[in-house]
Order: C-alpha cells, then sequence, then structure tokens
C-alpha cells in the first residue's frame, strides 16, 4: 500500500473517518464512473410519498450503468478496506442516493451504529458539493462514541438527536463536507453516524458497503443485486474481485 493509504487505514482506525477525494485516489475506472453517475442522475425521481425520505436506484439501473458498481471493487479500495479489516472482504455493492430535503427524521437520519458485522465500512462519494445545508454525513468520533455507548448501554436501533444532545455537545458532531467527488472512509460499526437532513436541495451520493465474509448477522448480510445480475458482471473482473464479489462462495475458513 502506498504511504497515503496506509495513513486513510490508521485514521480511520483512530478516527473512524477518513477523507479523500476520487481526483487524490486516482483509480482506473473513477472517470467513466463519474460519468455513468451523471447521467443517471437525473432518472433517480423525486418522492412524495410521505413519511419517505431517500429513493435509491433501481437493480435495474444499476446494471445499466456497470462502471457505478464496479468502482467498488478497485483494486486500491479493496486493498484499504482488508487493511482496515485485516482479512478479506465481502462487497455488498454500491447503492445510489438521492436523499430528499423535506423535515422527515426516521432511520439512517438518526444516530447509529451499523450492526452487520462486528466491523462494518463503507465508502461515500459527493456527486456534488455538500455544505452544511446539503445533508452532510456526520459522526462522532470513535473515543467520545466508546464513552457514548457505555454512558447510553446501546446495543442497537437509532437515537433521536434530542437524547444524543442530552450526553454530548453539538461540538462533538463532525460534518464531512466538500465538493463533487468527495471521498469518505467510514467504519461505520464504530461511529455513531447519521446522514444531516438536507434543507436547502436533494443530496445524490454513492455508498459502496463491505463486511468480512463471515458476518455477525449473516441472515442480513445478503448480496445488494440478483445472483444472475452479479455473474454478468464478474465477467470481466479478477480473481481477487471476484472473491469479493460472490464472497459467500469463498468464505474464510
Amino acid at each position: 500500500m502506498s504511504t497515503g493509504d496506509l495513513k486513510i487505514v490508521e485514521t480511520l482506525k483512530n478516527e473512524g473517518v477518513a477523507i479523500s477525494s476520487l481526483e487524490e485516489l486516482a483509480t482506473p475506472s473513477s472517470s467513466k464512473m463519474t460519468s455513468a453517475a451523471k447521467k443517471l442522475m437525473p432518472l433517480i425521481p423525486c418522492i412524495t410519498k410521505k413519511n419517505e425520505f431517500v429513493v435509491h436506484a433501481t437493480n435495474e439501473q444499476i446494471m445499466e450503468y456497470p462502471e457505478i458498481f464496479l468502482w467498488g471493487l478497485e483494486r486500491r479500495i479493496l486493498n484499504i478496506a482488508e487493511n482496515y479489516f485485516n482479512l478479506p472482504v465481502a462487497y455488498h455493492g454500491a447503492y445510489f442516493r438521492r436523499d430528499i430535503a423535506n423535515k422527515v427524521q426516521r432511520k439512517s437520519r438518526l444516530w447509529h451504529l451499523d450492526g452487520e458485522d462486528r466491523q462494518v465500512f463503507k465508502v461515500i462519494i459527493y456527486l456534488h458539493d455538500v455544505n452544511e445545508d446539503q445533508g452532510p454525513f456526520q459522526y462522532i468520533p470513535v473515543s467520545t462514541t466508546q464513552k457514548l455507548v457505555e454512558r447510553l448501554k446501546y446495543r442497537q436501533g437509532y437515537i433521536q438527536d434530542t437524547v444524543m444532545q442530552q450526553n454530548v455537545s453539538s461540538s462533538d458532531y463532525k460534518s464531512c463536507l466538500g465538493v463533487a467527488g468527495t471521498v469518505i472512509f467510514a467504519a461505520t460499526s464504530h461511529i455513531f453516524h447519521r446522514g444531516k437532513i438536507p434543507v436547502a436541495s436533494d443530496r445524490f451520493s454513492l455508498f459502496f458497503d463491505y463486511t468480512s465474509r463471515l458476518p455477525k448477522y449473516p441472515f442480513v448480510n445478503r448480496y445488494s443485486l440478483p445472483q444472475d445480475y452479479l455473474l454478468s458482471l464478474s465477467r470481466k473482473i479478477t480473481q481477487h474481485q471476484l472473491q469479493s464479489l460472490l464472497w459467500q462462495n469463498y468464505k474464510v475458513k
């Protein structure tokens, strides 16, 4: 690994979040991925259903723009993930999100830890500039989160911000701001985090999810796409990438 990538892993372990950019990472497929994402953005509808706050690209849309999904299997990204885990990783896929600018406070807009595995790793890419009013990813650093877990006797679920503010200063909230192409590496099982509610405009972003190949709760760690779609995507990737993609066939014994 490069010195820069080792620093990302070290920062992840100490802070819980490390921030880079597509330009700094310079992965070979970033240009094609970004171009595909820009084409897909106007095709994601804005919802009107009560109590809903996010629209995801459909499986069919992801398959129409495979460059997005396959970016999560870039060698450099897998190396960072595996050095953070110290294990071979399972790639759970790419999620194209349109977070709606409304006042809904539910699920991922509330504070929580990801509990699918002992360690959960996510890569988030902003598709446009994101400031405090455009729904940045927010987190509470590892050391403070550990104290909060004990204080709140937290096991799972979502925490209202009113409860969180009774136990920690809002100055401990860290907002990940950045221009289009900002890349956020997040250890989401070790930091309380949420998506801040966007008020100025909808937020468009990509999420790439990883766990170990022997997750703590295997029943919630399924493939993100149907098997035939995954097999279609696997035709032009390396053996290392294949093992991360079809991870249930390559579990560590």
